[in-house]
């Protein structure tokens, strides 16, 4: 389905949201997944396989195809709130409680998802139609060994940002740096990572977990010895690979499966 009829701004791709029906017992949460790729493509492992998963648990899924480089800020946040709108504006269709709508990212989508959890601020090309009267602010997010921190950190992951932005500018990292935008009103959050990720540092996770304590906003956090970047399920590593039934386990006790 297509995010829009017609795409805000440069749109050499067209945004889309897939839905994946819960092949057992459904619960009334959705996850919006946004797949990770550094901003430059989408790993279908980190999307597809996610709603797959989380279909079979019970969840409603939804996989965004959202805009990657040449594609530049602010449309790839931009196309992640439309999607969370989307969800929310059909909600009742597909049994949908509007008020447990997480989103989900891996990597860069990690940071996607991070930064429309806290960087509310009203964006170019926003209100244009109905639809854009809800809500573009998750009700909990799920990090992926996200990139979180701009390059003003030294463990910056500075692909990401330099393929979000266009280049290095301060302003605009600060902008959706999900760090500097944290308060009371963030929603929870469940992440994980691996602690020798040799791609996105873990202080990255450690960082905004951090930042949200600080906050008062509930985190559940696991960081795992060894692993590489970019695991998704994790379904060749035993022991990473508990993330999925941690995780379902928390969607439990947040009320998005029965």
């Amino acid at each position: 389905m297509k995010l829009w009829e017609q795409a805000p701004g440069l749109c050499e791709e067209t945004p889309a949201i897939h839905y994946y029906k819960p092949t057992s017992s459904a619960g009334t949460g959705a996850v919006v997944i946004l797949p990770g790729g550094g901003y430059c493509n989408r790993a279908s492992h980190e999307g597809e396989g996610y709603a797959t998963c989380l279909a079979a648990a019970g969840v409603h899924a939804f996989v965004v195809d959202y805009r990657v480089a040449p594609h530049r800020y602010p449309l790839p946040q931009l196309d992640a709130r439309r999607a969370v709108r989307f969800v929310r504006a059909h909600a009742a269709e597909y049994g949908i409680d509007k008020q447990k709508v997480a989103v989900m990212g891996s990597s860069a989508g990690g940071h996607l998802a991070a930064s429309i959890a806290t960087c509310t601020e009203p964006i170019s090309f926003e209100g244009l139609d109905s639809l854009d009267v809800e809500s573009a602010v998750p009700d909990a997010q799920i990090l992926c060994y996200p990139v979180i921190c701009p390059p003003s950190y030294p463990f910056c992951h500075t692909g990401s940002y330099e393929n979000l932005l266009g280049g290095h500018d301060v302003e605009k990292e600060e902008t959706v740096n999900p760090v500097s935008h944290v308060s009371a009103a963030t929603p929870p959050a469940f992440i994980w990572h691996t602690f020798d990720d040799s791609s996105v540092d873990v202080r990255n996770s450690l960082t905004y977990a951090t930042a949200l304590r600080e906050a008062g906003v509930s985190v559940e956090m696991h960081v795992f010895p060894h692993g590489y970047h970019g695991l998704g399920l994790a379904q060749s590593d035993t022991h990473v690979h508990q993330w999925v039934n941690l995780l379902l386990n928390w969607l439990r006790l947040n009320g998005w499966l029965e």
